[in-house]
């Protein structure tokens, strides 16, 4: 770890954060100049295939071609290639620069070998050609695309000019002109990499309107249920049994599609922030007569979002819900088995009553029998005394009150004892 002159540790992310804020940044590039994007949703853990893919046709800096390199900039050519690496999608631009008559016409990237595209992982999301020009091309810019379409639109507060259909054309691929009107190098690569990037994130905001919208009958069916047992446990139509089994199964649905759509929600909330700050970024001014980046964006994007927005919302509110009506069927099978422990308990309560009585009336027999007992060993005793027939039952007799006496203040004893323990 460098030491710096302040006798001070450099914290071990410093370098990396600050090469952070210096990558993923188009190179400077001047008018005329063809780019074709394409985005590629992928998983994570292809990465390693892609670079190697692309050490295949590309020549990069061995500094930036490391194993955790997430945008690298490489050259075939003439042909230059900036690939970058997101979350969950990367995406690959092909820069040549140079004259053309066509704005759009595919032999421009012919280095790139026929289907290498084929042995990149994933699918692809969105593919632009496009096309930095000057005046020249820009005068016939609008015979490039659907007329019906159209979107024009003045950028970096005038300093460019943005033509495009947002349609997918027969070659497979979308299509953008930016007409030069005064942008500088870095200029002209920010503005280019804005527009794609909303391009690329309103597409991957958009992901989510299919899954919200074929979830959602399926949300107002839990929804409907979720009435049904709350009606149910109100009126007492059925047994406590069914009605927890009922909802433990509506709740195991419910985190089912919880789970499935908390990621691709969360995700079309971020990537339409993403677009609204490029869009922001990009300085729009309006052309008269036609329609701008802000109104097409707008146009379907925000009811997208705030569809996906609404449907985590009610997901939200529907697990609130059934967790507060889960909540109250606990309480009132609580408290079914409290009044059913209190019977319990009172029963026991009669039961050990019943026992304490019959107890004492056993002991009290008990006295007697031990009584009669000590009294009879008396009797035996005294047998061998002279005191003849008169004195034997008069100690007999006498021996009963003593007997009785002695036994019951030895039962007494031994309870009392018992009860101290």
């Amino acid at each position: 770890m460098r030491h710096t002159d302040f006798g001070l540790d450099d914290h071990p992310l410093r370098t990396a954060l600050a090469s952070e804020m210096h990558v993923r940044k188009l190179p400077a590039m001047t008018a005329p100049t063809r780019m074709m994007q394409v985005v590629l949703l992928c998983d994570k853990g292809d990465v390693a295939l892609e670079r190697r893919k692309l050490a295949d046709l590309f020549v990069f800096d061995e500094g930036e071609a490391s194993d955790g390199a997430s945008f690298l900039i490489g050259e075939r050519g003439g042909l230059r290639i900036v690939w970058e690496r997101h979350t969950e999608f990367s995406s690959y631009m092909f820069i040549r620069p140079g004259a053309f008559d066509d704005p759009f016409d595919p032999a421009t990237f012919a280095a790139i070998p026929d289907r290498w595209f084929a042995g990149l992982p994933g699918k692809v999301v969105r593919a632009t050609q496009f096309a930095f020009c000057d005046g020249t091309i820009a005068e016939r810019a609008a015979g490039f695309f659907s007329a019906e379409d159209l979107v024009v639109c003045d950028v970096a507060d005038g300093a460019g000019r943005i033509w495009s259909d947002f349609r997918i054309h027969d070659d497979g691929f979308g299509r953008l002109l930016l007409a030069d009107k005064g942008l500088t190098g870095a200029e002209a690569s920010l503005v280019v990499q804005r527009v794609q990037e909303l391009g690329n994130y309103r597409n991957m905001a958009l992901l989510g309107l299919p899954m919200a919208q074929r979830l959602t009958p399926q949300v107002s069916g839990f929804e409907a249920r979720l009435a049904a047992l709350s009606s149910a446990i109100a009126a007492g139509e059925s047994s406590d049994e069914n009605l927890l089994r009922d909802l433990s199964v509506l709740s195991a649905e419910l985190a089912g599609v919880v789970a499935e759509t908390r990621y691709r929600m969360s995700a079309s909330r971020a990537y339409s922030q993403i677009s609204h700050d490029r869009l922001a970024g990009l300085r729009v001014g309006r052309v008269q007569g036609y329609q701008t980046l802000a109104d097409f964006t707008d146009r379907r994007l925000l009811p997208a979002v705030r569809t996906c927005i609404s449907f985590s919302a009610r997901l939200e509110d529907l697990s609130q819900r059934l967790a507060w009506t889960s909540s109250l069927m606990r309480t009132r099978v609580d408290t079914a088995l409290s009044r059913q422990n209190r019977d319990l308990l009172a029963s026991m309560d009669r039961r050990t009553d019943l026992q304490l009585r019959l107890q004492q009336t056993v002991e009290g027999l008990s006295v007697v029998a031990i009584s009669y007992y000590l009294v009879g060993l008396v009797g035996y005793a005294s047998k061998g005394w002279a005191l003849g027939e008169a004195g034997h039952d008069a100690l007999m007799a006498a021996a009963v009150p003593l007997a009785l006496a002695l036994t019951w203040l030895g039962m007494k004893r031994i309870r009392r004892k018992f009860a101290h323990a």
